[in-house]
């Protein structure tokens, strides 16, 4: 079994810097590794390196499946987890900006739905 590169500078300068681009100050993603069944067909679990963080009640993972392969999902608590609706991106900046406006748009519409 391939071990999963961990993540490069420039995939950690990317994400910082879309991450201070969107809330106008520096976020600083722990890195920390994640068991992730990358195939569906399996129950085998494995080893991914990972990028979290966390902004108001809002937590963000991005995980590394592979060279240029990420998933990503946010929480607010265990029980309310989401996807963007991509399965993998092959591109970091993509997933990032990706997962924080999927994230976005979600807040705007719980908010809306708790003001009726």
């Amino acid at each position: 079994m391939t071990s999963i590169p961990e993540f490069s500078e420039s995939e950690l300068w990317t994400v910082r810097s879309t991450l201070e681009e969107r809330y106008k100050r520096p976020i600083e993603p722990d890195q920390v590794e994640i068991e992730l069944r990358l195939d569906p067909h399996s129950t085998v679990l494995t080893p991914c390196p990972a990028l979290y963080w966390k902004v108001d009640n809002a937590n963000f993972v991005i995980a590394k499946v592979g060279d240029n392969r990420y998933r990503a999902q946010f929480f607010y608590r265990l029980y309310q987890t989401y996807g963007t609706g991509i399965e993998e991106f092959d591109d970091i900046t993509t997933c990032t900006v990706t997962l924080l406006q999927v994230q976005a748009d979600h807040a705007v519409k719980e908010e809306q739905e708790n003001e009726k």
